[in-house]
């Protein structure tokens, strides 16, 4: 009596028969553990692709102006593009100084020192406040009655309130605030995986700790620090709750989230909304796609323009 065995020696049986197919998908090229990204790429295609392709769908289907109505009522509206510029004017600078702020923070938080651990819950701390209770707590605290302008107003610095509510300041600390985390935490998982060693060996020959971060930490960092803007960019750039609260929706933060809330549910064009919905899209992917084209650039020039 004969017996069958599986390619790598198995008994029969249906452990046999797994051992049997991957040793198939092996000799075919495929890794089965390439099947764990299944429901991560259907989580996607029903939680992104599918809204966005129907918004999409929806943006060309306007009530009035033919195929490309909506979009030619947004763009010929002179206020409603305004908010474009109006929502780069607090999505650039806040992305900006929550990168740049985390690089230092970060770097100083790579050694080990006591209250290290406390020091860092308080960084992330504003990740667990959410935005509206974030622009509460900036109206209470920074308001024209607020500890902030009390203070100032105590110690004889001003002598009348100082208006950082209400306005463009408030929605700008509110993006400062809540993506200020988000940044550091990216930074110091960059900055974590950049080897000691190489610090090391450039002390041994005399380089100093600024010539160290400047020629070797943060060449290495820079790529990574794209990234990290890239995401806390998209974060400011898509501003509502703060905008609404802190801000001055109707004037100077009208920014276009605003505009696509007011046109879809306000006003019930769901075409147009869509329409600014896609703009909002195409916008970030072009600044998405800037800093990636740099990060290109940078990568090919740090290993010599090879692979």
């Amino acid at each position: 009596m004969t017996s069958t065995l599986s390619p790598a020696g198995a008994a029969p049986g249906p452990a046999g028969e797994r051992a049997a197919l991957r040793h198939r998908l092996a000799e075919r090229g495929i890794d089965r553990t390439l099947l764990l990204l299944l429901p991560g790429l259907l989580t996607v295609v029903a939680l992104f692709c599918y809204p966005f392709l129907y918004g999409l769908q929806i943006s060309f289907q306007p009530n009035a102006g033919g195929f490309f109505g909506s979009y030619r009522a947004f763009f010929g509206n002179s206020f409603a593009v305004g908010s474009i510029g109006i929502t780069f004017k607090l999505a650039l600078p806040a992305a900006l100084i929550n990168v740049g702020a985390a690089v230092p923070v970060s770097y100083g938080m790579r050694r080990d020192f006591r209250g290290k651990r406390l020091l860092l819950a308080l960084l992330v701390v504003p990740i667990t406040l959410g935005t509206v209770l974030t622009a509460e707590g900036i109206i209470e605290f920074f308001g024209p009655v607020g500890w902030f302008n009390q203070t100032l107003q105590a110690i004889g610095l001003t002598d009348g309130p100082v208006h950082l509510t209400y306005n463009y300041w408030g929605v700008l600390l509110s993006l400062i605030i809540s993506g200020f985390p988000f940044a550091f935490l990216l930074t110091h998982s960059y900055l974590s995986g950049i080897h000691p060693a190489l610090e090391k060996a450039a002390a041994t020959l005399g380089a100093d700790r600024r010539q160290r971060f400047r020629h070797i930490t943060f060449p290495l960092l820079l790529p990574g620090l794209l990234t990290t803007f890239c995401l806390t960019f998209v974060l400011a750039f898509a501003v509502f709750p703060s905008a609404m609260m802190v801000g001055d929706p109707g004037g100077e933060t009208h920014v276009i989230s605003i505009e696509a809330y007011e046109v879809a549910l306000e006003r019930f064009d769901y075409s147009q909304g869509c329409a600014i919905a896609m703009v909002m899209t195409a916008l970030m992917l072009v600044v998405i796609g800037t800093a990636m084209g740099l990060r290109t650039l940078l990568y090919r020039g740090s290993t010599g323009g090879k692979g």
